[in-house]
């Protein structure tokens, strides 16, 4: 490949330092190109250090600690949360921010990557203009660009989003105290974490969303258990429902109008309602891009544009937009544009969601390997049935084990409950491994551990495989919609 055009070259340039450039930069310097990264920003990280999965990491594990009572012992006893102050709950997040920023920054440098900070534009397919703080420009051209750009909250048009009453995903981390009451608007990823994470902390939640189930993309049985505890915690879902008006009264409180009719009415709202592309400013017009009618830049299975050198990954290209799977993406764009074997599957990445409790999973879910597979076996393993589980008081949730109709074959693995974003790696790996159910069986796991939940789960398939003359229930399940994983890069050219 060779790029027109003056400025100085590079084999690789990459626009944003988030999850999915940082991982695009490094994988082109460990190829042995020559590699610049532009952020907007003085630091790099993207928003997912410092407005994103981070900071909201960060509360969540404050959140389980402030009312664990192994870590807080008659912590939540007497405290309303109106007088939690979430600066205490968050106080070591700058020092993780930080450091996390740091390890990137240094990260890229360790492998010779051009640090550029300031605003980049096209100034042509394969040349991009960056401008400075100072306001120096700088030309540079590239063979390949990645355009990792990432996003922002949404703001419908229906609501006014001020902020201080009325609430998007970063502002909420900007809040002195916990409200006593709050209505989320929305059912997804952001949505769910940060509604089952303040109402473990006491705050009377409420969430509203078009859907019958909030995290639909998951597997049923996870949502459903997810959607148990939540309401135990002292949260409610109000499914298939709509928010057309909202409006703050001038005094403390939110009003929510709800197309059925209903008002709900908070000290706070938070408007969860899905994130928009950050193009601003880039001339995606001068690269010969646009955007698809979902606002974001549509690419094909490789993460790649309709200009065949440039691509795009993570947020920009739209959901499931979380960190690990803009990581895969940016990686795997650019083992694409220079010819390397870009390794497993994509869908073996694992997807890792922090609400209380955790959820996790990796492969396929149970509908999709009943309509791929003509049926399937699913074994499971509670967590009170686990030696683990009883003694650590995390007996809510559940891991599920989905194999081939002959119960032979792992295709997929969901788990829900304390500890399942750092579980979910052992099927990964076996996924990755090709191994089959009885590898669980056969191998021995520590004691008491909640690993071993997957002898547990493929010792229940094994069960339904010695039973195999009765009728199968697991292939009579409910074909719901496939899962949102990382499938390739999302959005394939000219899809809807």
């Amino acid at each position: 490949m060779s790029a027109a055009g003056g400025g100085e070259h590079f084999d690789l340039a990459v626009i944003g330092s988030g999850p999915a450039g940082q991982k695009a930069a490094v994988q082109g310097a460990k190829a042995g190109r020559r590699v610049a990264v532009v952020e907007r920003d003085a630091a790099v990280g993207g928003a997912c250090v410092r407005r994103g999965t981070i900071p909201s990491k960060a509360l969540r594990e404050a959140a389980v600690r402030r009312v664990d009572r192994r870590f807080w012992p008659g912590a939540t006893d007497g405290i309303a949360p109106e007088d939690v102050e979430i600066g205490r709950l968050m106080r070591q997040l700058d020092r993780v921010v930080d450091a996390h920023s740091l390890y990137m920054q240094r990260q890229l440098d360790r492998n010779e990557v051009v640090r550029l900070h300031g605003k980049a534009r096209f100034a042509s397919p394969h040349e991009l203009i960056v401008r400075a703080r100072d306001g120096s420009e700088r030309r540079l051209r590239a063979d390949v660009i990645v355009i990792a750009t990432g996003s922002r909250p949404r703001a419908p048009s229906h609501v006014a989003i001020d902020h201080e009453n009325v609430l998007d995903s970063d502002s909420i981390l900007s809040l002195t105290y916990l409200p006593r009451s709050l209505t989320v608007l929305g059912g997804g990823v952001i949505a769910s974490e940060y509604a089952s994470v303040l109402a473990k902390l006491g705050v009377a939640v409420t969430m509203v969303d078009e859907s019958d189930r909030p995290l639909r993309f998951l597997d049923r049985e996870v949502t459903e258990r997810f959607l148990a505890d939540f309401e135990a915690s002292g949260g409610r879902y109000l499914g298939s429902r709509r928010a057309h008006r909202v409006s703050f009264d001038g005094v403390g409180t939110v009003h929510a109008e709800l197309t059925d009719g209903d008002t709900l009415a908070s000290d706070k709202l938070l408007v969860a309602l899905g994130r928009v592309a950050n193009v601003e400013g880039l001339d995606l017009a001068a690269a010969g891009l646009a955007l698809n009618e979902r606002g974001v830049i549509p690419v094909d299975a490789s993460c790649r544009t309709i200009q065949p050198h440039i691509y795009a990954a993570g947020d920009v290209i739209g959901p499931p937009a979380l960190a690990a799977t803009s990581m895969e993406q940016g990686r795997r764009a650019v083992c694409h544009a220079f010819g390397i074997p870009p390794g497993h599957p994509p869908e073996l990445s694992p997807i890792g969601i922090y609400t209380i409790p955790e959820i996790a999973s990796v492969g396929i879910d149970q509908s999709e390997a009943v309509r791929r597979h003509g049926g399937a076996l699913v074994g499971r393993a509670r967590f009170d049935e686990v030696a683990r589980g009883q003694i650590s008081g995390a007996t809510s949730g559940f891991l599920k084990l989905v194999a081939d109709a002959r119960g032979e074959r792992l295709l997929g693995a969901h788990v829900v409950g304390e500890g399942a974003t750092e579980l979910i790696h052992v099927a990964q790996m076996a996924l990755v491994a090709h191994l089959p159910v009885d590898a669980f069986i056969e191998n021995i796991f520590n004691f008491p551990t909640f690993a071993e939940a997957y002898r547990v789960a493929a010792l229940d398939i094994a069960g339904r495989r010695a039973r195999r003359d009765e009728p199968d229930l697991d292939a009579a399940v409910e074909r719901a919609p496939a899962r949102v994983g990382v499938r390739g890069c999302g959005t394939a050219l000219g899809e809807p």
